[in-house]
């Protein structure tokens, strides 16, 4: 079946002209991160500078996008990193992919810069294209704008906009998508595509699919077959209630339990306060304050809802989603103990469109150069308004983790390809270490999370080819447009993949289809990073891991150099 329904769109920002064209045969068999990466190599300069005129700032739907399968309506979003000078890829929840695929776009290409310093929005819908001034929203943080946006262009729409920290260029913003009751807090955090937004002078892409026909299906009976038994295995692993009931933060007391929960900037792997920011304190908060919602879906049609909407005790604050990540980066990295703290941070770096991870990693440097003390919540939530304010201390912070510590001298930076980490220290969780170090992306979880892998965490034996293998099958995912969490599903019954596909494009694909086009997008963005002057040296943890020891396990990074350089040989 050759399918006709999507196409390419590309945008010129600087003559502001739009086409549509189909897709070269290579990409048709893509989706989401694998053709991110197959545009990023075919027409993206690998040496070019990443908030210049060359770079291109891609949206791209996954394959399973469109349909609102449970899980599977995410939107990769990339280019090359400020960040990394790599290739990257972050993806969100929210509207922004299901719309996108609803008008038949296969990617969404941003190219070439503006003449003039005037901020635009993009307005996309059967129509095509056309920009609109973005009048008064400037400056403006997400929660201020999105109002605005719905308000002009409709209550349906989806929207994906920046704030400050993306109109000033700081290598940790993010692109703010709409969720599916209109709050702007899904983020596709990671590498600093919210600064390459800004530098298309885009404060907003409005996608107004309309009542937009689904994309075609296929084969609708075998589809709809294939859909109830994917939400069967998802609903009926055992997993799938424990987010459903705690969030992604149920994973806080496994953190600790190995031992690799960051504590104070990465100094320790456990924290004497986690009861204060454990899922089932997080619980307690969300079942009992008024306002509060335990269990929130991001996307339409999301049977797990392991997102959350948590207000402050003083009723001051409200935040969706409070996650582990975010626990783990300014909670137990900072010392602080709080979730209210923790969330009122959380709230701001929202607002800001900034990503919590590398924010939260920027502090706990900070605070080991004497910025502030480990536990004062209320001085780190000082540090972040700088960043609003935009002081020479603000946007130090607000460009990261390895910024912070090149200008305060500190040597203990969580960070790999400029990119800081997620909240696992790699010590004790040598697989994710693997993970961090080779992962073309830079330090992130998503890539390859092996905690829940069988296998000694603390030994070098076999932690390899677990990430090998993780780093693909994720990559894979995300080239479906499905959440983490998807997999569930997806790996419980294997056979549900290559149905979908079946049923949707006629594609004969066998159960190795995820696996593969995973290892397709690895592939592409190691070439891609190659070319743009990346070497093996880049693949490291820093080299301080190797040397200090982590407690309780007093474990170092011990995987050996040759191995991490041999990981794709095979």
């Amino acid at each position: 079946m050759t399918d006709t329904f999507f196409s390419i769109w590309r945008v010129n920002v600087r003559s502001q002209t739009f086409v549509r064209e189909p897709a070269p045969a290579s990409w048709e068999r893509l989706g989401g991160r694998a053709l991110l990466a197959r545009i990023l190599v075919d027409e993206v300069p690998p040496t070019c500078d990443a908030l210049g005129p060359h770079n291109k700032l891609i949206f791209a739907p996954g394959l399973l996008v469109g349909h609102m399968l449970s899980s599977c309506d995410r939107i990769s979003i990339g280019g090359k990193s400020p960040m990394t000078g790599g290739a990257k890829e972050s993806n969100a929840g929210g509207r922004t992919g299901l719309q996108l695929a609803r008008l038949g776009v296969r990617a969404l290409i941003l190219e070439d810069q503006p003449q003039t310093d005037d901020w635009w929005v993009l307005h996309l819908s059967a129509q095509g294209a056309r920009f609109d001034p973005a009048d008064g929203l400037a400056g403006l943080g997400v929660y201020a704008a999105a109002p605005i946006l719905t308000e002009r262009y409709g209550q349906d729409a989806a929207i994906a906009l920046i704030g400050p920290g993306g109109e000033m260029l700081m290598h940790a913003a993010g692109i703010q998508n709409l969720d599916k009751d209109g709050a702007p807090s899904r983020i596709a955090a990671r590498g600093g595509m919210g600064a390459v937004m800004a530098t298309k002078r885009l404060k907003a892409i409005v996608i107004d699919g309309g009542s937009g026909d689904k994309p075609p299906i296929a084969d609708q009976k075998a589809f709809n077959a294939a859909r109830k038994a994917y939400n069967k295995a998802l609903l009926g692993h055992p997993q799938t209630t424990v987010y459903r009931e705690y969030g992604t933060a149920a994973v806080a007391r496994m953190c600790q339990a190995f031992g690799v929960l960051p504590t104070r900037n990465f100094s320790a792997g456990e924290f004497e306060g986690l009861e204060g920011l454990s899922a089932e304190t997080l619980r307690q908060y969300l079942t009992t304050r008024k306002g509060c919602d335990p269990s929130h879906a991001c996307m339409a049609g999301c049977a797990i809802q392991s997102s959350n909407i948590y207000v402050t005790a003083d009723g001051q604050t409200t935040v969706s989603p409070v996650e582990y990540e975010t626990i783990g980066l300014m909670g137990s990295n900072l010392g602080i103990a709080d979730l209210d703290a923790v969330a009122r941070m959380n709230a701001v770096v929202n607002d800001l469109g900034l990503d919590t991870i590398e924010v939260g990693a920027a502090l706990g440097v900070a605070a080991d150069a004497g910025l502030m003390a480990f536990g004062d919540g209320a001085r780190g939530l000082e540090l972040v308004e700088e960043i609003r304010a935009g002081t020479a201390l603000g946007r130090v912070l607000g460009n990261g983790a390895a910024v912070t510590g090149q200008v305060f001298g500190v040597k203990r930076v969580p960070a790999v390809k400029g990119q800081a980490m997620s909240a696992y220290d790699p010590r004790a969780l040598k697989g994710t270490g693997v993970t961090y170090a080779t992962s073309p992306q830079g330090a992130d979880h998503t890539c390859g999370l092996t905690i829940r892998a069988k296998i000694d965490h603390l030994g070098t034996e076999g932690q390899v080819a677990l990430s090998r293998g993780l780093q693909f099958r994720t990559a894979g995912f995300d080239s479906l447009g499905a959440c983490m969490f998807a997999s569930f599903g997806f790996n419980a019954d294997p056979a549900v993949v290559p149905a979908l596909l079946k049923a949707r494009y006629g594609w004969d694909a066998d159960e190795g289809f995820v696996d593969w086009i995973g290892r397709e997008s690895v592939r592409l963005e190691r070439q891609f990073n190659r070319l743009a002057g990346l070497t093996p040296a880049d693949d490291r943890l820093p080299e301080w891991m190797t040397r200090e020891p982590l407690p309780p396990t007093h474990a170092v990074f011990d995987v050996p150099d040759a191995d991490l350089d041999a990981i794709f040989d095979f």
